[in-house]
């Protein structure tokens, strides 16, 4: 289990410095053990045989992401005194930093933000393509800007506050487990005609690790929306909130997916915009339900307010959970 320190201290680091390139970072470790893994393991296999080598595939990336965690964890706890505690203390806020991705989150949609408030739509198109898995050529302004509060919203829940959640309660190694997780299934999780079998247990495994946090970042959304509001415009702050929960609880199963809906619906209530729609995948319609009420909404305003109120629930996660920490810590 980790400390609140080292909570709070990761958190702050990854404001700080995000995911340089020039660091090691076992997320990308990770990835790359699934590119190879998927290399060795599909051309031996025949097709009636992709669900089970899937299976394989997720086994024996989580169990050994988890393992290795566990014993680095171990090791860095060793008694230790001056240079050594400090070095030790060091590279577990770098490490449980790694798990958290909040920076790089907000830096991602606020390009895209500020690219179209500059009126270059061509590159807000080309900054949002690097952060969402839809077609964005022919996106117009109001759609741009859509799609970027929906990224923030769903990642929010699995950059942030599921790390965070499971970090909280089984430490490094359980919160490097969920990234894994989380990584197999935005490698090979698709429902594709060639991932459909083959990423079949990334997918139902990251629907399962997500379904609890996607809730909790629902409700944090729906809280950190108050707070926000409450600074801004304190005569509508109660109702803003109360509409976020109503459109979580209305619409966060308008979705394809059984959890990135919860935290969309949160913050189209919250913010009087409509999420969702049709949407264009390798030049395939996609046709999906709305989210939220206002198709007219001020998209421009809404994204801002967006990447504020995903820092803030984001900030209160990481209280609240070094607050349960301090309270584990003291029982």
């Amino acid at each position: 289990m980790i400390g609140p320190f080292e909570l709070i201290a990761a958190f702050l680091l990854d404001l700080v410095i995000g995911d340089p390139r020039w660091l090691p970072h076992p997320v990308r470790l990770i990835g790359r053990g699934i590119a190879f893994l998927e290399n060795s393991i599909r051309p031996r296999i025949q097709k009636n045989y992709e669900k089970i080598a899937g299976v394989l595939l997720v086994v024996l990336i989580v169990l050994p992401a988890a393992l290795i965690a566990f014993l680095i964890r171990g090791a860095l706890y060793l008694p230790g005194r001056g240079v050594l505690m400090v070095a030790a203390a060091a590279i577990m806020i770098y490490l449980v930093a790694t798990t958290i991705a909040l920076r790089e989150l907000v830096s991602s949609a606020n390009l895209v933000i500020s690219s179209v408030k500059q009126g270059d739509l061509v590159s807000a198109r080309g900054k949002l393509s690097m952060i969402v898995g839809r077609d964005t050529q022919s996106l117009d302004e109001n759609g741009v800007l859509r799609a970027a509060i929906e990224t923030v919203a769903e990642n929010l829940s699995d950059g942030v506050i599921a790390p965070v959640f499971y970090l909280a309660i089984g430490g490094l190694p359980l919160a490097i487990a969920y990234k894994a997780i989380n990584t197999l299934d935005s490698m090979v999780g698709y429902k594709s005609e060639k991932y459909l079998s083959f990423g079949w247990a990334a997918a139902r495994l990251d629907d399962i690790a997500n379904f609890i946090p996607a809730r909790l970042t629902g409700l944090l959304v729906v809280l950190a929306s108050f707070c926000y509001f409450l600074l801004r415009r304190p005569g509508n702050a109660f109702s803003l909130a109360r509409n976020s929960f109503r459109i979580m609880r209305r619409d966060g199963r308008n979705h394809t997916s059984p959890n990135s809906g919860i935290p969309e619906a949160a913050m189209a209530g919250a913010l009087g915009v409509r999420l969702g729609g049709p949407s264009t995948y390798g030049g395939v319609l996609v046709q999906k339900p709305f989210i939220g009420d206002n198709a007219a909404g001020d998209y421009r305003t809404a994204s801002t307010q967006a990447v504020s109120i995903v820092v803030l629930a984001a900030g209160i996660a990481v209280l609240t959970s070094a607050a349960v920490l301090s309270f584990r810590m003291n029982l």
